[in-house]
């Protein structure tokens, strides 16, 4: 048997107790609120118990209040019901509507990604100069803008890179010049070479010299003959 104000008792979003309406929502003062989850969670246990009870059913009930604090029941085992529930999950039964929710969101995801890749098509043919037919002024002076941008990071890059460059060929060449002097001073190099050889000239032209008579003993030779 039915009452005429029970249809309006589920529709609306408030509830009827015993002091009156209250309204569905959360309770902002802390006092009242720590109360009235007491008040209701002692009830949904009793609920959970008497419906396990009453019907023969496999019961759970897990409750974390806003502390963090965990209320429990089950007629069997919490962690029993859960592996049941997710072998319930994971049935054959159900996995003809999981692949159904996982075929649309896959078709939704294909679709946005066309829509993406076909912006990005027609906005580099505009950066190319073609389809511009449809563009009016803004968008014309916008696509400007961007091609300037473009441009100016192109230049920016390149001078970048030459710096680079040349900066890698100036220690390449600087490498190199001193590979060539550390050469040069090596013996068999051609600055060993040559000092060896003036060294080795000025001492034979000494040695000469020394050999050599002087004009003095010339001239006293000359003298002795000539009184003879």
């Amino acid at each position: 048997m039915s009452y005429p104000n029970e249809s309006s008792r589920e529709d609306s979003p408030q509830m009827k107790t015993g002091r009156g309406k209250i309204e569905i929502k959360r309770i902002e003062n802390t006092t009242n609120r720590q109360v009235t989850f007491c008040k209701r969670r002692n009830g949904l246990l009793k609920k959970a118990y008497e419906l396990s009870v009453l019907c023969d059913a496999e019961v759970s009930l897990i409750v974390f209040s806003s502390r963090g604090r965990l209320y429990e029941y089950a007629n069997n085992s919490v962690k029993a019901t859960v592996d049941r529930y997710k072998k319930a999950c994971s049935d054959t039964s159900n996995s003809g509507s999981v692949s159904e929710v996982n075929a649309q969101f896959y078709q939704q995801e294909s679709a946005k990604l066309r829509v993406q890749i076909g912006n990005l098509q027609n906005s580099n043919r505009q950066m190319l100069g073609e389809s511009l037919s449809s563009l009016n002024a803004n968008n014309l002076k916008n696509l400007e803008g961007r091609l300037e941008r473009a441009i100016s990071k192109i230049r920016s890059k390149k001078e970048i890179d030459l710096h680079n460059s040349n900066q890698l060929l100036r220690a390449k060449i600087a490498e190199n010049e001193r590979n060539q002097q550390n050469m040069n001073l090596m013996p068999g190099g051609d600055n060993y070479e040559t000092a060896q050889s003036q060294s080795f000239e000025s001492r034979n032209y000494f040695q000469v010299n020394a050999l050599q008579p002087t004009n003095h003993y010339q001239h006293q030779d000359q003298i002795a003959l000539q009184l003879v």
